[in-house]
């Protein structure tokens, strides 16, 4: 029997209420997103047996720092038996299975500023989950680890990226024109520019920009941008469906939503989303 779910927007209240979360300092927003934690105490005489939370794609990564015992988490169609710590790409849609015991600690990264230690290709880091120990100091996630609380944890971790990004100031440029694109267009919902137009407005060309981007964030320019608008749609679509405009998010036509929106749900999670929906009556019969 499969056991209860909570999905992304669609269940709001489920991960504001049984996760902790606090948004990095100003010194770190440039790379981090949130600090995150859960707290599935009072879950478990509703959820005897577990339960599951859906997460849809974005951009970015997440570390996973693992304070219980052994969980399971999909990433698209694929399961990974997780014992210890992990490192996960947030393209893919992922659903992660909790039982009793289980307890997590996360790191939402923009990117990742591990780029300046380690020579990584972010694009070769898709559609799996890697061992953590791959990227992460060990003595910091020891320390993680050990730690009461978490705030705690998110201060140890603050202290750990400060003292990174101190030593690499002069190659921040870079990243901040990634993140700076990335932020306005969320913010402002303003997706209808070109990626030449938004090269130029750097002063670099479309090629160095889809460089910038995929050292950065593993992939091209076109697909972060196109992420965070079918997400940024989604989220208004399941919120507020009677004020759902399409054209807000630049797209032109149902038609053209419509392909996005099937490109960015998963077969499995399409079948999660409310049907009586009414922008999505026509999607379920495609």
């Amino acid at each position: 029997m499969p056991v209860p779910q909570h999905i992304e927007f669609i269940h709001p209240q489920h991960f504001t209420r049984n996760y902790h979360r606090r948004k990095a300092p100003a010194s770190l927003s440039l790379f981090i997103d949130f600090f995150w934690e859960t707290d599935f105490d009072g879950l478990w005489k509703q959820y005897p047996d577990g339960f599951s939370d859906v997460l849809f794609p974005n951009t970015g990564y997440t570390y996973l720092i693992n304070l219980g015992t052994p969980f399971v988490i999909q990433v698209g169609d694929r399961k990974f038996p997780m014992k210890t710590d992990g490192f996960l790409p947030r393209q893919k849609d992922i659903e992660t299975h909790h039982k009793p015991g289980n307890r997590l600690f996360g790191i939402k990264f923009k990117t990742s500023p591990i780029i300046f230690e380690k020579k990584i290709n972010f694009a070769e880091y898709r559609e799996s989950v890697f061992p953590l120990s791959y990227l992460a100091d060990a003595a910091i996630l020891k320390k993680v680890k050990a730690a009461g609380n978490f705030a705690e944890r998110i201060t140890i971790l603050t202290n750990y990226f400060n003292h990174l990004l101190q030593q690499y100031e002069g190659s921040l440029h870079p990243v901040m024109i990634v993140n700076e694109i990335l932020a306005h267009c969320e913010e402002k919902l303003d997706f209808g520019e070109s990626v030449e137009t938004l090269a130029a407005r750097y002063k670099v060309s479309s090629r160095t920009l889809q460089r910038y981007f995929e050292i950065y964030t593993g992939i091209s320019t076109k697909k972060a941008l196109q992420t965070l608008r079918i997400r940024k749609a989604v989220e208004l679509l399941v919120a507020a469906p009677e004020a759902f405009d399409l054209t807000q998010f630049a797209y032109y036509d149902h038609s053209h939503f419509y392909k996005h929106l099937k490109l960015f749900l998963q077969k499995t999670t399409m079948q999660k989303l409310p049907a009586h929906l009414p922008i999505l009556a026509k999607l379920h019969k495609l």
